[in-house]
């Protein structure tokens, strides 16, 4: 599985105002600090100001803040919110009469890449974001990442 750029970037951007709770932020600002596109910043941020993530102030002086209610927000619900499509192969898909499964029960392919997305979930789903705050310098929360 693979998180988008909408979700990465509203991770980042998430982190970046929680890290300044006070202190208004700019896109230009946050976009410039990670190296990032600032015109997709721009859809990241309406979509985080609409779900409740950050305050937004406009007009002059304004900008973005993080939402204090956001620290209580388990990780999982966040990508939930920013992820469009969880279909890791085209069956999790609704038929599509064109493209039919040739292999419809006679796979249990299926039935294992949804118990590994629902423990991808679950293990998500164990963390509130204030548990990134809470992980010193490193902010590892868990080990190293080892693929063999």
């Amino acid at each position: 599985m693979r998180l988008t750029l909408k979700t990465d970037y509203a991770l980042r951007t998430l982190l970046y105002l929680a890290k300044q709770p006070e202190k208004l932020a700019s896109i230009g600002e946050i976009a410039k600090h990670y190296d990032i596109s600032e015109n997709h910043l721009i859809k990241v941020v309406h979509e985080l100001g609409r779900k409740g993530f950050i305050e937004t102030i406009r007009g002059k002086g304004g900008g973005i803040r993080f939402a204090a209610t956001t620290k209580e927000v388990r990780l999982g619900d966040i990508v939930r919110a920013f992820e469009d499509d969880f279909a890791l192969v085209d069956c999790f898909k609704d038929p599509a009469p064109e493209r039919p499964c040739r292999l419809t029960g006679n796979c249990g392919l299926q039935g294992i890449l949804s118990n590994a997305l629902q423990a991808f979930f679950l293990h998500l789903d164990q963390y509130k974001f204030k548990d990134l705050l809470d992980q010193g310098s490193n902010g590892a929360i868990g080990l190293p990442i080892k693929i063999v």
